[in-house]
């Protein structure tokens, strides 16, 4: 993990986060929290991720997402060298 994102205030973030019991509590927290482009921006590389897990190609994410080829070798480039987060929760949706 990147340690400049590890520090008191991210921690007491994630604790936050932690608390949420159910998808109604998190769109409250996060509309609290984020702005909606901000919310939305998260959703984007979270959808641009599974697509690219998916094998598709960087334009037929473009068309579905609207995200720009920066976003998406953005989001590739953290599936790749990242620190698995992502494959972390696709594993976990998995499961449910």
């Amino acid at each position: 993990m990147n340690k400049k994102i590890r520090t008191d205030a991210v921690d007491h973030l994630f604790n936050a986060i932690l608390c949420l019991q159910n998808k109604e509590e998190c769109y409250s927290f996060f509309e609290d929290l984020c702005t909606v482009n901000e919310l939305l921006s998260l959703s984007q590389r979270f959808e641009v991720a599974s697509m690219l897990r998916d094998h598709k190609t960087y334009l037929e994410i473009a068309e579905k997402t609207g995200a720009s080829t920066a976003t998406i070798s953005r989001v590739n480039r953290s599936l790749n060298y990242g620190d698995d987060g992502y494959e972390l929760v696709f594993e976990r949706m998995q499961e449910e």
